[in-house]
């Protein structure tokens, strides 16, 4: 019975903090209404967003370190380097090996937009 007493005592302590978070949430709900309404209009920052050339050419830096690291990996395993197992060269490259894939598949999905938006008419 001691059990079911502390059980009941954790349950309306959950419930306790369960309505004091609903509370608090409505009232910061009032309080973000209210602010839209009396409030001066607030100018939103521009977050700086990275420009897509960018983000590309830092996947294609991505890939191609990728590539240069199985290729040394490779090279290490050929020339018996007891330090370099097949499973680790293995993995490198089929890393190096989606992830040039992946950007094959992004750069001709672009290549295909462009031309969907060349051939629009104006």
């Amino acid at each position: 019975m001691v059990q079911r007493a502390d059980i009941n005592s954790v349950l309306s302590e959950i419930r306790n903090m369960r309505s004091q978070m609903m509370e608090n949430q409505r009232v910061e709900q009032d309080n973000n209404i209210r602010g839209r309404m009396d409030g001066p209009s607030k100018v939103q920052e521009t977050s700086d967003t990275p420009k897509f050339s960018d983000m590309l050419s830092q996947a294609v830096g991505s890939v191609n370190e990728l590539q240069q690291t199985s290729g040394e990996m490779k090279t290490a395993y050929e020339m018996g380097d007891p330090n370099m197992d097949i499973s680790r060269v293995m993995i490198a490259s089929e890393k190096a090996s989606i992830s040039f894939e992946a950007l094959t598949q992004v750069r001709n999905r672009v290549v295909k937009a462009y031309e969907d938006i060349m051939n629009m008419p104006v």
